[in-house]
């Protein structure tokens, strides 16, 4: 997976990585505040729904839980990506540390 690699070229991944990994670990912070939000207005939306029994609340819902989906798969992928920047990174440190 990262092949041969000098001291100074795992320093430099080891801090992109680094990076990468804050980046995603802030952007999942606020996707999941964000998810949290939106399951509530769809779980508010389907209630409406249920009530009104109208088209528009009907199409409303769907909209709304659909808007949810696509927040928990992005929130999925994020940690996926999480797992294996982590994996990653701790492959690095690994090899860091028998260089020395």
């Amino acid at each position: 997976m990262l092949g041969f690699m000098s001291r100074a070229q795992i320093e430099r991944r080891l801090r992109a990585v680094s990076d990468q990994l804050r980046s995603a670990r802030d952007d999942l912070g606020v996707t999941e505040e964000q998810l949290v939000q939106l399951a509530g207005e769809a779980d508010d939306a389907r209630l409406r729904s249920l009530v009104s029994e109208t088209p528009l609340a009907e199409r409303e819902h769907r909209a709304a839980s659909r808007h949810a989906e696509r927040l928990r798969r992005h929130r999925d992928r994020l940690r996926a990506r999480i797992a294996s920047l982590d994996k990653e990174q701790d492959l690095l440190l690994d090899r860091l540390s028998a260089e020395q």
